[in-house]
């Protein structure tokens, strides 16, 4: 996948001729303080908007030159805020592929960290959930959008801030998941945490919608730049919730 691209919204530069090629099979992460651009490239990717200058090609096809239901049924995108329908909780999840059979569904909630905790609902995998069901925790809700994801099994997995509401424990589990799911596919994190950015191959680096930095997390910590500043600060975030608890 490459993209270059500029984009604008009321005479605000959101990206500014934004350059990166993400090879297929590798994971990227993307990382900046808030507005940087980060979730404006997952925007572009799967459409809802598009580049007022600049291309996005993946395997080497203009997007905006391919339907939007084959453009979208080749990315699994699992999103910061997920949305659960008014149904069980088997249906949130066999949603992103209606096709497939009960025990491939069981096998996404497992590699998404929450088979186990379905089990513990009064109705398992009937358990109703959504404005009138069982009211889910954050990171519950990002569970089932990962087991949805997982499901779904598209060549490229989009996920923006997919683990932020997960405690430290879960989300190593889940990033171990996510490292062997991702050996054939492209992964592409839009990240707040380091700690999910870090397992990636290359880690994009935007500020002011420009890129500042490129390169895996040891090249990027040896240079002492923008995302050595950004890892010390979370470090320290840390610390003083470990001290404090």
């Amino acid at each position: 996948m490459v993209l270059h691209c500029h984009r604008y919204v009321e005479g605000r530069t959101i990206l500014n001729d934004t350059t990166f090629e993400v090879p297929g099979g590798k994971s990227v992460a993307v990382v900046g303080t808030s507005g940087s651009g980060k979730s404006t490239i997952l925007r572009l990717l799967y459409r809802l908007y598009d580049c007022q200058s600049g291309f996005i090609k993946i395997d080497g096809q203009d997007i905006q030159k391919v339907s939007l239901d084959s453009l979208r049924n080749s990315i699994a995108v699992v999103p910061q805020d997920t949305v659960l329908f008014n149904d069980s909780i088997f249906y949130n999840i066999h949603y992103g592929r209606l096709t497939a059979t009960k025990e491939e569904v069981y096998d996404a909630a497992r590699m998404a960290a929450i088979h186990n905790v379905i089990l513990s609902f009064p109705k398992g995998y009937d358990t109703q959930v959504g404005e009138r069901g069982l009211k889910l925790s954050g990171g519950e809700k990002q569970r089932v959008a990962l087991a949805r994801a997982f499901l779904k099994g598209s060549p490229i997995m989009v996920c923006d801030e997919a683990t932020s509401a997960l405690d430290s424990g879960t989300e190593a589990e889940i990033l171990s998941t996510f490292r062997s799911l991702t050996q054939n596919r492209t992964a592409i994190f839009i990240a707040h945490r380091l700690t999910t950015a870090m397992q990636c191959d290359e880690i994009i680096v935007l500020e002011n919608g420009r890129i500042v930095e490129q390169g895996a997390h040891d090249a990027l910590l040896a240079e002492g730049g923008r995302y050595a500043q950004l890892w010390n600060q979370q470090s320290m975030e840390s610390e003083d919730v470990s001290s404090s608890s």
